[in-house]
């Protein structure tokens, strides 16, 4: 789980200020700062293998795959999924989205308790999400999340073929 960097409450303009100078990056949940840690090589394999796939999948089409560096925005947090996809006009500003159809976090022990409830929730209530994927990187299990199938996780394991409806790929 991130650490907390500040205490004290900061809004997000001081947040958004902050980040664009800062050597680490930070989460932000309702004027709280959390500090990220580095990703393991596994978890930096999965994320790269993922956003490859989707990204040969969506090229010259209208959506766009983002990775790690870029900020997704939900009501009053701001946080860095692993992989991300947009596919309508979301240039509010350049370091964050406002618009993902998908979103995909690789799990580590570190992490998911965040990812499995803070940011679950955040992310089931962006008016445009589609799909939540949760990918643990210590075993074969994939957790997908569609809002059309009222958020309840379906499972896929070893050997499974996992859809990615939100964005028509299949992952084998």
């Amino acid at each position: 789980m991130p650490t907390k960097k500040h205490e004290v409450l900061v809004n997000q303009e001081e947040y958004l200020l902050g980040e664009k100078s800062s050597l680490i990056k930070h989460e932000y949940v309702d004027g709280v700062i959390y500090a990220m840690a580095g990703a393991s090589e596994n978890h930096n394999r999965i994320s790269i293998n993922l956003l490859s796939e989707i990204r040969t999948h969506l090229k010259d089409g209208p959506c766009e795959p983002f990775m790690a560096d870029m900020k997704v925005k939900t009501a009053n947090q701001f946080f860095y999924p692993d992989v991300m996809v947009t596919c309508e006009e979301d240039n509010t500003d350049p370091y964050y989205k406002e618009k993902p159809i998908i979103i995909v976090e690789v799990l580590s022990k570190t992490t998911r308790r965040m990812d499995e409830t803070t940011k679950r929730f955040a992310y089931m209530n962006i008016p445009s999400l589609q799909e939540y994927v949760l990918v643990d990187q210590d075993f074969v299990d994939v957790e997908v999340c569609r809002k059309k199938e009222g958020w309840i996780p379906r499972h896929y394991y070893l050997g499974d073929t996992v859809p990615l409806m939100s964005i028509g790929l299949e992952l084998l």
